[in-house]
C-alpha cells in the first residue's frame, strides 16, 4: 500500500492533471501550469455507417446543418448529462490529448464539474468516462460549487453565499456554506431552451425555418430579459416554411425577449424556490452578500437586474462567467482538502460489493 502511494506521488510529478467542464454546450480544459488551453464546443461529427468520428469540437459545430446524409452532427450531452456514452469517452479523449503537446507521461488526475441534480447513474457514467479516456483518478465536483469557487466567493466559511450558473444545458442554483450545498435547485433551462424558443418563435409568427447556430447568434445579438433603452433590430435569414424559398425578416428585440420570456421566467421561478428552502440565517447572509450569476446564460442582457427586481436581493454578474466552472474544478486540484472531501463523498455514494 506505501508502494502504491509512493508510486501515485511519483507519478504526480509528471502528470499534467487537469480540470474540465464537461457542459452541454462547451468543454474547457485547464491543465496545471498552463491554464485554460481548451475551449470548444462539444460537438462531435459522426459517420452514421462506419460509426467513426470525423471531427470534435470548433470543426464539427461548423458541420451543424451541413452535413449528408451519412453524418450526423451531434451532442453527445444532453441536459448536462451523456446521452452518449461512447462518443462522450471518444470527445474527451480528443479534448484531453488535445490539452498537452505530447503523449501522457504518466496518466493524469481529473476534476470534472457536473450538474448537482445528475442521478448516481449519471455520475457513475461520467466518472468512468473519464477514466477510459486515459484519467488515472477522476474526481466530481458539483458546478454550483465550481462556479462559486471559480466566481471567488467565501464558500468555507460559516455564511451564505448563492450562485445561480446558467450553462447550455441547465440551470443551477445553490445556497452555499462551510463548504457544503445547503439548498439546490436544477432545471433543464438554459442557453438551448433559449434557442428553441427563439426557433420556435421564428416559425410561429414569422413562418421562418432556422437552425439551432442563427438563433443562437439572434440570442447574443438581441436576447434581453429586461426592456433596452435603445431597442434593437436583427436581420434574420431563413426558409420560408409556405414556399420553401429563402427569406429575410426584421426582428425585434422586442419580440425575442417576448420569445424567452418562458425560459427567464423559469429560472427565476427556479432561483425563488431556493430561496423559500433556504435557512432563515442563511437569507440574511445571502441579503448582504447578494447573488452572483456565472456561465454563458448569465451574459443574457438584463438578466441581472431582472433577477434582482423580482428576488429584492442585490444580483451581480460574475468576473468572466462562462470559465468560472473550470477554474473552481482548477482550484480544487490545488487544494489537497477538496480533494479529500470529494474523494470521501464519492466513496460514500459507492455502492456497497
Amino acid at each position: 500500500m506505501v508502494r502504491l502511494s509512493r508510486l501515485t506521488s511519483l507519478l504526480g510529478l509528471f502528470s499534467q492533471d487537469m480540470a474540465i467542464d464537461l457542459g452541454t454546450a462547451n468543454t474547457l480544459v485547464w491543465v496545471r501550469g498552463k491554464g485554460i488551453v481548451v475551449e470548444e464546443p462539444s460537438v462531435v461529427a459522426l459517420d452514421k455507417v462506419a460509426r467513426r468520428i470525423i471531427a470534435v469540437g470548433a470543426e464539427a459545430k461548423r458541420m451543424v446543418g451541413r452535413t449528408p446524409a451519412d453524418v450526423v452532427a451531434i451532442r453527445p450531452l444532453q441536459d448536462g448529462v451523456i446521452s452518449d456514452f461512447t462518443v462522450t469517452e471518444k470527445m474527451l479523449q480528443y479534448f484531453m490529448r488535445l490539452a498537452v503537446d505530447h503523449a501522457f507521461l504518466a496518466r493524469p488526475r481529473v476534476v470534472i464539474g457536473i450538474p448537482s441534480g445528475i442521478t448516481e447513474v449519471e455520475r457513475r457514467a461520467v466518472h468512468d468516462a473519464a477514466l477510459n479516456a486515459g484519467a488515472r483518478a477522476c474526481y466530481l465536483m458539483e458546478e454550483p460549487m465550481a462556479a462559486a469557487i471559480g466566481a471567488g466567493l467565501p464558500v468555507s466559511e460559516p455564511g451564505g453565499c448563492m450562485v445561480v450558473d446558467i450553462g447550455g444545458g441547465t440551470t443551477e442554483v445553490a445556497v452555499i456554506s462551510m463548504g457544503g450545498i445547503v439548498v439546490s435547485t436544477s432545471i433543464p433551462v438554459a442557453g438551448d431552451e433559449m434557442d428553441h424558443d427563439i426557433i420556435a418563435y421564428l416559425r410561429q409568427v414569422h413562418n421562418l425555418l432556422i437552425g439551432e447556430r442563427t438563433a443562437e447568434e439572434v440570442k447574443i445579438e438581441a436576447g434581453s430579459a429586461m426592456p433596452l433603452e435603445e431597442e434593437i433590430t436583427v436581420s434574420v435569414r431563413g426558409r420560408d416554411l409556405a414556399t420553401g424559398l429563402p427569406k429575410e425578416v426584421q426582428v425585434s428585440s422586442v419580440e425575442i425577449r417576448d420569445a424567452l420570456s418562458g425560459s427567464v421566467n423559469a429560472v427565476v421561478e427556479a432561483v425563488r424556490q431556493t430561496i423559500e428552502a433556504t435557512p432563515p440565517e442563511l437569507v440574511a447572509d445571502i441579503m448582504r452578500r447578494g447573488i452572483v450569476l456565472a456561465g454563458g446564460g448569465a451574459l443574457l442582457r438584463g438578466l441581472s437586474l431582472r433577477l434582482s427586481q423580482e428576488t429584492k436581493f442585490p444580483v451581480y454578474l460574475a468576473e468572466d462567467p462562462m470559465r468560472c466552472v473550470v477554474r473552481g474544478c482548477a482550484a480544487a486540484l490545488e487544494e489537497v482538502a477538496i480533494l479529500q472531501r470529494l474523494q470521501a463523498r464519492m466513496q460514500r455514494r459507492r455502492p456497497p460489493r
